[in-house]
């Protein structure tokens, strides 16, 4: 298994640095091409006649798994209501440009990202809907932790430092009493696959990892078990609050003028999204084979990962207040992580359907 399979594939410090850069050299092209055509700008026009063509992307990882069917049934013609167009890649700084540009309308992204690039485009996407819940895990090569306290004193392999995985993790220990830089030894990694190496060469290894990695590693070594669900811990601690957050992975978002041209077609899509979503989590093993046949992860990785992955589809005001609760939990941590700052309420598409 190798890193480019997640969406946090490297340090997303850099990743996200690679974003930005790429995304201010698009929008400056963008800015000329606006300004050599004044007062004949024109936004899309809405279409009531026939299928349209929607250019759909997705990074390999799980925050694909859940549109698998869609593709499947697009790809073996069950689904013609439009011209869906997917396409499935590992460099996650290909997507924002592709949304400023119009080559893509809509995208599978990691849910920090989306603010990014809201904030990097004057608002120029929309979320539609949350994807995937978080699915980071606490494992152990051993029988010595069940509960976020018993970490206290431990050496924990991890990688994400600086990123949405130190924050998540951060958060969890200081809610529940545990100083990360005192009370914890967290031995930080540049890659996911280097924890892997260092869990499975130690025998009491502990090590924070995402799926499908976690998949990968009890694969490989049957005495390694998860040993705290990082999301359902998030969940504990927001159970009081009264519009509860949860730990996000992925989200879907689409271009704003795409959104305004053509709502039929964003709302159909969400529609056979939803559909997609609940096939994958009701049917895991024909869902892992259609995975494997798109090179997502192999067939039977999936099948061990796709439980564990947290794959929802979570819509209108329920999907703004959780992710807006997560994003302030990251903003809190580092502004730079959303973009800058907290989108503002038009980032949350709300169907009035």
């Amino acid at each position: 298994m190798v890193l480019r399979f997640i969406v946090l594939l490297e340090s997303e410090r850099l990743i996200l640095v690679s974003v930005v850069k790429k995304l201010l050299s698009v929008l400056l092209v963008f800015a000329l091409v606006s300004f050599c055509s004044i007062g004949c700008s024109k936004k899309e026009q809405a279409s009531s006649e026939g299928p349209i063509d929607v250019n759909i992307c997705a990074l390999k990882g799980p925050t694909a798994i859940g549109m698998t069917k869609f593709m499947s049934d697009v790809d073996n013609g069950t689904i013609k209501d439009n011209n869906y167009n997917f396409s499935i890649t590992a460099a996650v700084d290909e997507v924002a440009p592709g949304l400023v540009q119009g080559t893509i309308d809509i995208a599978a992204v990691p849910a920090n990202l989306s603010s990014v690039i809201y904030n990097n485009t004057d608002g120029g996407v929309e979320v539609l809907a949350i994807n995937t819940l978080g699915m980071l895990y606490v494992v152990e090569n051993g029988d010595t932790v069940s509960s976020v306290e018993d970490l206290r004193g431990k050496t924990i392999y991890a990688s994400g430092k600086g990123s949405t995985p130190e924050f998540a993790l951060n958060y969890i220990l200081e809610a529940n009493g545990i100083d990360p830089e005192n009370d914890v030894n967290i031995e930080w990694k540049s890659e996911h696959a280097e924890c892997l190496a260092a869990l499975t060469s130690d025998e009491n290894g502990i090590a924070m990892l995402p799926q499908p990695f976690v998949a990968t590693a009890m694969n490989q070594d049957d005495s390694i078990r998860i040993a705290i669900d990082l999301n359902e811990q998030w969940d504990i601690l927001q159970s009081d609050e009264s519009t509860p957050s949860a730990m996000i992975t992925g989200v879907v978002v689409a271009r704003k003028e795409f959104i305004e041209a053509h709502p039929d077609a964003v709302n159909a899509f969400l529609s056979h999204y939803n559909d997609s979503v609940d096939f994958v989590n009701g049917n895991v093993e024909e869902a892992a084979s259609i995975v494997g046949s798109y090179e997502i992860f192999p067939e039977n990785i999936a099948l061990l990962a796709i439980p564990q992955c947290n794959i929802v589809y979570i819509d209108g005001q329920d999907m703004k207040s959780k992710l807006e609760g997560y994003l302030s939990v990251l903003f809190d941590a580092n502004p730079e992580s959303v973009g800058g700052s907290m989108p503002q309420d038009d980032f949350y598409y709300i169907s009035s359907n």
